[in-house]
C-alpha cells in the first residue's frame, strides 16, 4: 500500500516536472519520424494481467520496395539512438505507474508471447508489479544472459524493500547519466527470449 502511494505521488510530480521534456521529445519524433509519437505494446504485469505499456517511439516506419518493414537496425536513426541511450523513451511509463499498472522498481515487463516460455520459478517474476527499472537493469541490463536476468528478477521478488528500491533508483540514475549497459555488442535489442529458449531446446536434443 505504501509503495503504491509513493509510486503514484512521485509519478504525478515527475510528469508535471518533465512536461517540457515530453513536449520537446514529441516534437523531435514528429519532425524526424512522423506519427505516432508514442509506441504502445501489450505486456504482462502483476499476476500476468495484460496492460498497454507506453514508450516514446524510437524507430521509423520505413519499408522496402515490397512494403515490408526494414530491420530494426535500419529503422533506428540518430534521434532514436539518442532517445534510447538517454532512456528518454521510458518517460511515458510514468503514466503506467500513475495508473497503477507498473511500479518505479520491479522486474521489467517483457513481451506477451514470452509467457509460454517461463518455467515455474521464472513465473514468480509476475508476483510483483513490473517496474520502469529493476535489479537486473542496474546489474547489467541488456548485457547479461537471460538466465542471469531472471536470477536478478527473482532475487528482487524475494528481497524487495523500500531501501532496496531507493538503492536501485539511485543506481539507475547513475547508469542513465553514464549511458551504460544499453545493448550488448552494438545490437539494437537483446536477443528474443523465445528464440533463445527454442535454440537451447534444439541444442539439448
Amino acid at each position: 500500500m505504501m509503495k503504491e502511494i509513493f509510486d503514484k505521488t512521485l509519478a504525478l510530480i515527475l510528469i508535471i516536472l518533465f512536461l517540457p521534456i515530453y513536449i520537446i521529445v514529441s516534437l523531435f519524433i514528429l519532425w524526424k519520424m512522423g506519427r505516432p509519437i508514442l509506441f504502445n505494446q501489450r505486456r504482462p504485469g502483476y499476476k500476468e494481467k495484460i496492460f498497454n505499456l507506453y514508450k516514446f517511439r524510437t524507430m521509423s516506419n520505413e519499408t522496402d520496395k515490397n512494403g515490408n518493414l526494414l530491420s530494426d537496425k535500419e529503422r533506428l536513426n540518430n534521434i532514436g539512438k539518442f532517445i534510447r541511450s538517454t532512456s528518454l523513451d521510458e518517460l511515458p511509463q510514468l503514466f503506467n505507474v500513475l495508473k497503477g499498472e507498473m511500479s518505479f522498481v520491479g522486474p521489467r515487463p517483457l513481451l506477451v508471447e514470452y509467457l509460454p516460455y517461463y518455467n515455474e520459478n521464472e513465473k514468480r517474476r509476475h508476483n510483483v508489479k513490473p517496474g520502469i527499472t529493476g535489479w537486473a537493469q542496474v546489474n547489467g541490463r541488456n548485457t547479461v544472459s537471460w538466465e542471469k536476468r531472471f536470477e536478478y528478477d527473482l532475487w528482487y521478488v524475494d528481497n524487495q524493500s523500500f531501501w532496496l528500491d531507493m538503492k536501485i533508483l539511485f543506481l539507475t540514475f547513475l547508469k542513465v547519466v553514464k549511458r551504460s549497459d544499453v545493448s550488448p555488442n552494438n545490437q539494437v535489442t537483446m536477443e528474443r527470449l523465445d528464440t533463445y529458449k527454442e535454440s537451447k531446446k534444439v541444442k539439448s536434443e
